[in-house]
């Protein structure tokens, strides 16, 4: 049941300063109007400044900014306690409970007027900017804006550098006043880099203080705007709001009525608190799609993995000079993966262990010459390579009760993409594809445009809204980071938009504190496609001369199902290789991908974290836990399983000898019975972790 208080309070001239409360009274924000009219916040927490005097504002391009000369003439409050049920997700319900303020302001010198609306909420505050209908103001252009978050101290922050390209970063962690993005390893497998300077960092930002006070910084419901990364001033403990620019330098074109995505600043002196928030969800609108029935959560294999190792190619001919042939075909090297008999491989052994649904990637024409050379026109989308039968592996599939998952890499041409859009979804539906996996490799056509910029970020919510109209869904990688859309368009399912697990099989790697900082980052705006379930850990395996390897141990990369949300969840790795650790498989084969509870048991940024879920729709529970580089042991509790219930307990633990390094496939399976009032004493190697499956014992 929803329950809103409405205060509405009409005054010439207001106080120009004022306290609003969380709804528990543990955050206070407090609002004043400075002497020359610039509007200023800061945030305390049980008392404890978080966040000192910071300014807010706009800059206007050509025009006087509004940040200065402001009058509030009106205020609004009210209180919201609301719960709602998203489609997939980590809870059945979600509960949207906050404080809500919006002050109606008046620039005296333009007659111009802005609103800040906030929210407080138990876990933090946010709020945005709202340009209402007005004569003074209609169309303008965004140049910055003025948002600032003051800290209180020299906070250990976990940061990326600000690429306005790329996410696919290992995280640095390091203390406030030593964030430089020279500390970055260049060397790290990124193929494009848009870094703005050595003092901008990309938000989500994650942050510790001295005293134990957990703080992020982040946005929600980025629409029609840009990506906001922030400018650090190191020994000031300043941080300041810097929009991804278009290759003219402005921010965002805009009309009145608008609003700004919401700045987030969540805070606790609890690390769960964080993880387990769903305040970037709540801050988005509500589902737009009325029937939601065919959504749903999937569990996937593809023709993929297989390309990283360098088993097979996702071209069919090659070099670019292989096509050239005198007759004018394309000639095959013999190793290309995306084969109608390779497809029905992982067909047959999605069909045989229980999964939904089998990605192909390099089934289509164009990836002789698609990276590296910004060329417009690479793929139509729908035009299959002479070794792919599309229907035939379609009927193929439907025999054995397999989807398809649709692959479109776009090779940063999004126009080219948004110009075969409509034949590229007309043939997914011909065929039963109900997803598919988009890509963004490269830079961007419009050129000088980014991948953060506000023609980006329109484009991936157009792609999330034309598939929605097609019942269509969608998984996109090398996309902006989401800020919580898929509430709305909840058939964008998942997205990369961080370094996913493909990185260690031909770069530096994900560290083993990787996946510990993820949850605390990345996936607080929505769930990820990380791409977990690599068994056969070193790439030596493939190739005896290479050096790269996954940073986990076996078991680590099973608990990554239960700990990295997301509804589309796949099992990586290559069939054979599941077939050899058959024990272990068996987990990925069991673990849901929906839930309807989520505890987090467990949680320190860079170190560790422990989660256990309850299926949707069942009464099965799964844990994982997850550690840094160090090895540790934790005793639980399992006090979240039903009262009274026996359950059997299925361990997959590191092996005594295990190591992310030395020996990463050392792992055991044991199998024990327990209770809600059971106690269990896990040991986790280096990079290491512990996956475990709860069935109830029914008689």
């Amino acid at each position: 049941m929803k329950k809103t208080v409405l205060f509405i309070f009409f005054f010439c001239v207001l106080a120009q300063a004022q306290d609003i409360e969380s709804p528990s009274k543990k955050i206070t924000l407090h609002f004043a109007i400075s002497s020359t009219g610039v509007p200023t916040y800061s945030v305390s927490y049980s008392g404890k400044k978080i966040i000192t005097e910071s300014t807010l504002g706009i800059l206007l391009k050509g025009e006087k900014s509004l940040d200065n000369h402001f009058t509030l003439i009106q205020q609004d409050n009210k209180s919201v306690d609301e719960p709602w049920n998203p489609v997939l997700g980590e809870q059945k319900t979600i509960q949207n409970r906050y404080h809500q303020v919006t002050f109606f302001l008046l620039q005296n010198e333009t007659n111009r007027k802005m609103n800040i609306c906030f929210k407080i909420y138990d876990e933090g505050v946010a709020f945005r900017y709202e340009f209402p209908k007005q004569e003074n103001l209609n169309y303008f252009v965004i140049s910055e804006e003025h948002t600032q978050f003051n800290l209180t101290g020299n906070h250990k922050t976990f940061w990326l550098p600000g690429d306005f390209d790329s996410q696919e970063y290992p995280y640095t962690e390091s203390k406030f006043s030593d964030i430089n993005t020279d500390l970055v390893d260049k060397n790290n497998g990124i193929g494009l880099k848009s870094i703005a300077g050595n003092f901008v960092v990309q938000s989500p930002l994650m942050m510790k203080s001295n005293d134990g006070i957990y703080i992020n910084i982040f946005e929600a419901a980025v629409v029609n705007y840009p990506v906001m990364h922030l400018d650090v001033i190191p020994n000031e403990f300043r941080l300041g709001s810097h929009l991804v620019p278009n290759t003219l330098g402005d921010k965002a074109y805009l009309q009145t009525p608008c609003t700004s995505p919401w700045r987030t600043i969540m805070i606790s002196n609890d690390a769960r608190d964080i993880v387990s928030s769903k305040m970037i969800l709540n801050l988005n609108e509500p589902s737009k799609i009325s029937d939601t029935s065919w959504i749903k959560p999937m569990k996937y294999v593809g023709i993929w993995w297989e390309m990283h190792v360098g088993n097979s190619t996702w071209d069919y001919a090659g070099s670019q000079n292989a096509q050239n042939a005198a007759d004018g075909q394309l000639k095959p090297t013999g190793k290309h993966g995306a084969t109608t008999g390779n497809t029905k491989k992982y067909i047959d052994f999605a069909a045989k262990n229980g999964f939904d649904a089998v990605l192909v990637e390099g089934w289509n024409v164009g990836w002789e010459d698609w990276f590296g050379n910004w060329k417009e026109n690479v793929f139509d989308f729908t035009t299959p390579y002479p070794d792919f039968y599309v229907k035939e592996v379609t009927d193929y599939a439907q025999s054995k009760g397999i989807k398809m998952i649709m692959h479109h890499e776009t090779s940063g041409s999004v126009a080219n993409y948004e110009r075969h859009l409509d034949r590229a979804m007309e043939l997914m539906k011909q065929y039963g594809y109900p997803a598919v996996k988009t890509g963004y490799v490269g830079r961007i056509i419009p050129r000088g445009e980014y991948h953060d910029g506000q023609t980006m970020v329109n484009h991936y919510n157009y792609i999330a809204q034309r598939m929605a109209e097609n019942k269509l869904m969608v998984n996109s990688h090398e996309s902006s980071r989401p800020t919580g859309y898929s509430r709305t368009y909840p058939n964008y399912i998942a997205a990369e938009a961080a370094r996913g697990n493909e990185f260690n099989a031909w770069s530096v790697g994900n560290p083993p504190m990787h996946e510990t900082i993820l949850p605390f980052t990345r996936l607080l705006g929505g769930p990820m496609d990380y791409t977990p379930g690599i068994f056969e850990i070193k790439m030596s395996y493939y190739n005896p001369t290479k050096k790269e390897q996954v940073h986990t141990t076996l078991a680590k990369q099973l608990a990554l199902y239960v700990t990295m949300y997301s509804p589309l969840q796949m099992a990586a790795d290559l069939p054979e290789n599941y077939e050899r650790y058959a024990d272990a498989f068996q987990f990925i084969k069991d673990v849901a991908v929906d839930w309807q509870e989520s505890k987090y048991l467990e949680a320190e940024p860079g170190d560790y974290i422990t989660v256990a879920r309850k299926e949707k729709n069942g009464e099965r529970w799964f844990l994982g836990a997850i550690t840094d580089e160090h090895a540790r042991m934790t005793t639980l509790k399992l006090d979240f399983l039903t009262p009274g219930q026996y359950y059997d307990a299925t361990f997959y633990e590191d092996g005594e000898t295990a190591d992310w390094k030395k020996n990463p496939k050392s792992y055991s399976v044991t199998k024990m019975r327990v209770t809600n009032t059971s106690k269990i004493i896990l040991h986790l190697a280096n990079g290491g972790g512990t996956a475990i499956s709860f069935k109830p014992i029914f008689n």
